[in-house]
């Protein structure tokens, strides 16, 4: 498959949108990106030339950097909604990978997106699955999606969430709700009580939207759903 892994959660920002917030935001992330794969290592803040693109790297050791806090400080002072923080690998072609963090004040829906091309991501089912469940415990959002980018125009519903290899709903499911699922992952809240559920479409094998079986078994999930009122059109509650 030669087309882009994509991660998308949305949700709505509890506090600030501070430069320093959403990149201690983001650096929570680098464990289970670099979990998936070893090119997933480092990252650089977007600019808009190649050279620009190689001045700032965004994590140290210890968190964000101080250049690239002041870069951006600087570039969106005036910048109140949406702020919108990139960043990517360094790595072109086949070994690129992003991360846009779309920040807007509450009551409107942020978002933050990763993508990654195939052979920059992982594919072992559970090493995505703790990305997803990484970005649950950051954000507390309404609803994630992860499958390939195009899987967009194969799913049943183009106003609903699409299941792809991975959707996340902030609901507790159960087998006899959705039986086409492969896997069911809970999803813990601090309290130690299932707060929702990682529907897991593909495990045998990294999600392709070329496979048309892999793209049978998210649909059937998709309607399932739907029937069950499970499955909203795009809105954050």
């Amino acid at each position: 498959m030669k087309r882009s892994y994509e991660l998308t959660a949305m949700f709505r920002h509890a506090g600030g949108l501070e430069v320093s917030t959403m990149l201690g935001e983001l650096h929570g992330l680098v464990p289970d990106l670099l979990a998936c794969s070893p090119m997933l290592d480092a990252w650089l803040l977007k600019g808009n030339t190649k050279a620009e693109a190689s001045l700032y790297e965004v994590f140290g050791p210890a968190g964000p950097t101080a250049a690239a806090i002041a870069v951006l400080t600087e570039s969106l002072k005036h910048e109140i909604d949406p702020r919108i923080v990139s960043m990517w690998n360094g790595r072109e072609g086949g070994e690129g990978a992003s991360v846009q963090y779309i920040g807007r004040p509450a009551p409107e829906t942020s978002a933050v997106v990763v993508r990654a091309k195939p052979g920059t991501f992982a594919k072992d089912w559970e090493l995505v699955a703790s990305l997803v469940s990484k970005s649950i415990a950051l954000w507390s959002p309404a609803v994630i999606t992860m499958e390939s980018t195009g899987y967009f125009d194969k799913k049943v519903f183009k106003d609903r969430p699409g299941v792809g290899w991975m959707l996340y709903l902030p609901k507790v499911l159960t087998v006899q709700q959705v039986p086409e699922a492969r896997a069911l992952a809970p999803v813990l809240g601090s309290a130690k009580m299932q707060v929702g559920t990682i529907i897991v479409s593909v495990t045998d094998a990294p999600f392709s939207d070329e496979n048309p079986e892999h793209v049978r078994i998210a649909n059937d999930i998709e309607i399932r759903l739907a029937d069950q009122a499970l499955l909203s059109r795009y809105a954050v509650p």
